[in-house]
């Protein structure tokens, strides 16, 4: 007799979404596979620096539920940060005001205030955030969902009807490549390159947006090293990095943080952002079986994973 599949789960992608949603099912008692065209540290989660923070995801109402339910699992994660990635770091959000924020940012941010002028040259909020170093983190994931019972599967998914034909629930979280695998010509690539140097000594991160330049600035200190960032190059597909934008990263972040010009480099990495007008988080019966979306998340996976993995779980 044919073994019942019907109530098996196939998660199709291994970022940070899909990890996280693969290991909420897997954990609700689920029987779930991941299948995955590349290992989660050759995705683009893992080049992210990673800071939490409720960047401008739509639906932006439904997106701040996601992020703080999501801050909330990395407060608890934070307690073992060698472990998990997850550490809990001051540092200031440049051009953010505290009138700025809703009423959630002061109940679930203590400490959340104005920067001062030595903390930052123009108007800031201090912060205290979690800061993720994604390739720990996501081994991390992957090492609990398989605990939990999951297994995952290295190949290259054309449609989504070949898990269909394999599990009763598919949940695409395929990112940009639910460009090509539904035709959603909404999702497109945001090219991100970023700086790997020796840590001068910086202890706190920092993000700085020049909205005449349309450049976002960035440093996040993780352990062994100091991220620098960053572009936003929309419609861009290229993940070799580029030797001039690199040198102007540098140099952008050497004028926050002067101890950075001189600091020797470790490495570059590229990634291409999954972005949407908004995320695609929602059920989809149209081919006879159930298939959940869950894409679409641009640079916010990170903030949004957990949230969003818990909706999808409801979802089922």
């Amino acid at each position: 007799m044919a073994e019942d599949r019907s109530g098996d789960v196939i998660v199709v992608g291994s970022g940070v979404i899909g990890l996280t949603t693969a290991l909420v099912l897997a954990e609700s008692g689920r029987r779930v596979r991941i299948w995955t065209r590349e290992p989660a540290e050759r995705t683009t989660s893992a080049v992210a620096g990673a800071l939490w923070w409720p960047y401008a995801i739509e639906p932006r109402d439904l997106a701040r539920q996601w992020a703080l339910r999501s801050l909330s699992v990395y407060e608890e994660l934070a307690a073992r940060s060698g472990e998990t990635g997850v550490r809990m770091v001051e540092g200031v959000m440049g051009e953010a005001r505290l009138d700025e924020q809703g009423a959630w940012a002061a109940a679930r941010l203590p400490g959340l205030r104005a920067s001062t002028a030595e903390e930052y040259r123009g108007s800031g909020l201090w912060a205290r955030l979690p800061l993720i170093d994604m390739p720990v983190h996501l081994g991390w994931l992957r090492s609990r969902f398989l605990r939990a019972g999951g297994t995952v599967e290295t190949r290259t998914v054309t449609d989504l009807a070949e898990a269909g034909a394999q599990a009763g629930v598919v949940v695409n979280c395929a990112g940009l490549g639910a460009r090509e695998l539904v035709g959603d010509a909404a999702v497109r690539p945001v090219r991100g390159q970023l700086v790997i140097v020796e840590n001068p000594g910086v202890r706190t991160w920092l993000v700085s947006t020049d909205a005449a330049a349309g450049t976002t600035t960035y440093l996040f200190p993780q352990p062994g090293r100091l991220v620098l960032g960053g572009t936003t190059e929309e419609d861009a597909w290229s993940l070799t990095p580029d030797p001039g934008v690199a040198a102007g990263i540098v140099e952008r972040c050497a004028v926050l943080r002067p101890e950075v010009a001189g600091a020797r480099v470790l490495g570059h990495r590229v990634g291409l952002r999954p972005v949407r007008g908004a995320v695609r988080l929602e059920r989809d019966v149209s081919g006879g079986g159930l298939l959940v979306h869950n894409y679409g998340h641009g640079g916010g996976g990170v903030t949004v994973a957990w949230g969003c993995a818990e909706v999808v779980l409801g979802l089922l």
